[in-house]
């Protein structure tokens, strides 16, 4: 079928064309910003899931919800080598921006934006070398002593507050989006946790909305005790048949091609439900398929021209990240992982979470490579911070990647 037409849009990030599946969150999150909109108290959110679930992609359309709200919202990525004051100065500032024609004082936006600023620069004090220089680009002079104490968790608290005001002085609400917010750092965690418990108690309009992998929940709640009770937590997991069906269909059938049943039936099986995995095997099957209705045997011609794409994009991409110990620990999860014939309670069948292989025991892996569980740290503790793998569970860990086990016992070497 003709290419141009291809409706598919496998991406990281990008929006599928029919986002199916999701309508427990998008309802969640429409119920939140009526709430803060009466004034009604609401905790922040947390996404977490493996990756290829479409947790980014929620994230953008939770934004649009907030935009379409009247909300002023801002996004950053969490990155592990960088303090949170950078992107989330740059993420208010655009909140604020977003507010600012709604509100009746200049005075009032120019008084948080020299907050914002006093916050921003502190990132400043420490550095001696002239490239770490940084300019956050607000053209109001800094408000000495606000939110410059150099105590992220202090400085974030005022922060918060500060901001909270402007959107209380509109009638609306701030929402912050913090995508792979597993990444920040540990002293930074524990200031958005305090943050957000602050404004929590006094009701005040803001909210945080986060998304990570599944060990999100362990790294907040290892950082505050309370944060268990702090965020509403969303498990973002791949699809159910229906869905994923949806997910294929309707984007067909507005260039009026369908799929018969059994098509439908191998695709699911290829894909697992993963939606990104679903657009990656849509867009060949499209693109191989002759004519419409798609068959399954048109699936089975374009399944391994999909496979090859995952196999250097998805998930080479990642393998060649890691350092040759890396990857001896990564195989012996991906064998020691490996579905047997035991049924679907047999350790290494599929779980009902959706990952590919159930975790593995750390000291299974350090018997099978016949080394000390000590030895494997540094490796283990390297992938982690590669976001390759998670520890979900004290002494086990898991791909962060679905299938990610099963591409590593076919491409063995």
């Amino acid at each position: 079928m003709e290419p141009i037409r291809n409706p598919y849009a496998p991406g990281a990030g990008q929006r599928p064309p029919e986002l199916a599946g999701r309508d427990r969150e998008l309802d969640a999150f429409e119920i939140v910003l009526e709430r803060v909109a009466r004034g009604r108290p609401e905790r922040s959110l947390i996404l977490t899931g493996l990756r290829g679930v479409g947790k980014t992609v929620l994230l953008n359309t939770l934004r649009s919800q907030a935009i379409g709200a009247d909300w002023g919202t801002g996004k950053l990525e969490a990155r592990p080598d960088q303090s949170l004051r950078r992107p989330l100065t740059a993420a208010l500032h655009m909140a604020v921006r977003e507010l600012a024609p709604r509100h009746p004082s200049p005075a009032r936006i120019d008084e948080f934006l020299g907050v914002l600023k006093s916050f921003a620069l502190k990132v400043n004090a420490a550095d001696t070398k002239l490239k770490d220089r940084w300019s956050p680009g607000i053209d109001v002079p800094a408000t000495p002593g606000r939110a410059d104490s150099g105590d992220i968790e202090i400085d974030l608290v005022e922060l918060f507050t500060a901001a909270a005001g402007v959107a209380t002085d509109v009638g609306t609400g701030i929402a912050v989006f913090i995508d792979e917010l597993q990444d920040l750092p540990a002293a930074d965690v524990s200031a958005l946790c305090a943050a957000c418990h602050e404004l929590s108690q006094t009701g005040a309009p803001l909210i945080v909305v986060g998304a990570g992998l599944p060990h999100l929940p362990a790294v907040l709640s290892a950082s505050k005790s309370y944060s268990e009770r702090l965020f509403r937590y969303m498990r973002i997991d791949r699809l159910g048949r229906d869905s994923a069906d949806l997910a294929l269909t309707l984007p067909a059938h507005r260039e009026n091609v369908e799929f018969d049943e059994k098509a439908l039936v191998e695709l699911y099986e290829r894909s697992g439900g993963y939606p990104y995995f679903i657009q990656a095997y849509g867009k060949s099957v499209w693109d191989h398929a002759p004519r419409s209705p798609i068959t399954a045997d048109d699936v089975r011609v374009a399944g391994p021209e999909a496979e090859a794409e995952l196999a250097v994009g998805f998930f080479g991409s990642r393998y060649d990240r890691a350092t040759p110990a890396e990857r001896e620990y990564m195989r012996t999860m991906a064998e020691l992982g490996e579905p047997t014939t035991g049924g679907r309670g047999s350790r290494g069948s599929e779980r009902p979470d959706g990952a590919d292989a159930d975790a593995v025991s750390t000291a299974e892996i350090a018997r099978s490579l016949g080394r000390k569980p000590a030895s494997l740290s540094p490796a283990r503790d390297a992938l982690i911070k590669k976001g390759l793998i998670y520890s979900g569970e004290r002494g086990t860990v898991a791909f962060t990647v679905p299938h990610f086990g099963r591409y590593l016992r076919q491409n063995p070497g």
